[in-house]
C-alpha cells in the first residue's frame, strides 16, 4: 500500500519536516509535492529564507516521493548526494516543492525538485538528489 500525504505528515510530526512545518500535499507514481509556510524559524540573519530551509523542503519532497515508490523488497532509502542551485529568495509566503523521479532503479533513484513561491510561481531553487535504496539483510 502506498503511503498517503496524511500518513507521511503524521509520521514526521516530531522529525525535521514536522518541526519546519513541511507538509506533504500530493504523491504520485513519479512525483511528490510538499509545502512550507515561511516563518522566522526559516530565516537567516538578514531575515531572508535560509538556504537550509529551501534544501530541507526539496529533500523532503524528493524523500516522500522515493519512500512512496520503493521497489518491491526494499525497506528504505537514504540520500547519498544532493545539490541545490539558489535562484531567488523570499521573506514570507508559502513555498512549494514539486519533486519528479528521473531515474527509478533497483539500487538508486534520482529526483529533481524545484522550490517556488506558491503564490507567484517565482523559482527560489533547483534541486537534485540521488537516493540509495536499502534492502533487509539476508
Amino acid at each position: 500500500m502506498k503511503p498517503t500525504p496524511a500518513f507521511l505528515n503524521r509520521k514526521d510530526t516530531d522529525n525535521l519536516p514536522g518541526i519546519l512545518g513541511i507538509q506533504s500535499i500530493e504523491i504520485g507514481s513519479d512525483y511528490s509535492i510538499a509545502e512550507m509556510t515561511v516563518h522566522t524559524r526559516h530565516m537567516n540573519l538578514k531575515a531572508f529564507i535560509h538556504g537550509g530551509s529551501v534544501v530541507a523542503l526539496a529533500d523532503t519532497a524528493a524523500g516522500y516521493g522515493c519512500y512512496s515508490n520503493l521497489p518491491e523488497g526494499a525497506n528504505g532509502f537514504t540520500t547519498i548526494e544532493l545539490k541545490c542551485n539558489f535562484i531567488g529568495s523570499t521573506q514570507s509566503g508559502v513555498l512549494r516543492s514539486t519533486a519528479r523521479c528521473i531515474h527509478r532503479g533497483k539500487t538508486t533513484q534520482v529526483w529533481d525538485a524545484d522550490v517556488v513561491d506558491a503564490h507567484s510561481g517565482r523559482t527560489l531553487g533547483e534541486f537534485r538528489c540521488t537516493q540509495l535504496i536499502t534492502y533487509p539483510s539476508p
